[in-house]
């Protein structure tokens, strides 16, 4: 099982995913067709290109944050989680392209047990998602419910 239990979880640890992305014009076109959003700067780029900022279709940014906590997964929860808490603090500081290539990484910024459950407990990690240059192009704090590991 890839997942860490609660138990072999700290405070400031980091985990640097090993699985890069590069992002497809397929991935934002299904991704923003699938949750019925209508924005053209998503969608058109003739739109995009001549009458925004950019100059480019911009990739939905609730694409960008399902890819950064989905990688994640393989390394933190996988097996070991009991359900998603919540998100929290979620940024996009700059705007990720189609083609960009997307690295990311994980840190554990609390833990603590359960009042009501004793073989489990929350914890918080803070994701964030970095372009082929670098650039910080999101981050999130995301809580769950983590299970103990077996006694």
């Amino acid at each position: 099982m890839p997942g860490k239990w609660f138990d072999e979880l700290s405070v400031g640890q980091v985990f640097d995913h090993p699985i890069k992305r590069t992002v497809t014009e397929t991935d934002n076109l299904l991704f923003t067709t699938l949750s019925h959003n209508p924005a053209q700067l998503h969608l058109d780029a003739e739109y995009c290109r001549d009458e925004t900022e950019f100059g480019q279709v911009l990739v939905n940014s609730c694409f960008t944050l399902s890819l950064m906590v989905g990688v994640s997964v393989g390394d933190t929860t996988l097996g070991t989680a009991v359900a998603n808490l919540g998100w929290d603090e979620v940024r996009f500081p700059k705007p990720v392209f189609v083609g960009d290539t997307l690295r990311i990484e994980t840190e554990v910024v609390d833990l603590r047990d359960s009042k009501s459950r004793p073989d489990q407990g929350i914890v918080t990690f803070a994701h964030r998602a970095f372009n082929q240059h670098g650039d910080l192009v999101a981050s999130c704090k995301r809580s769950g419910l983590q299970r103990k590991a077996p006694a």
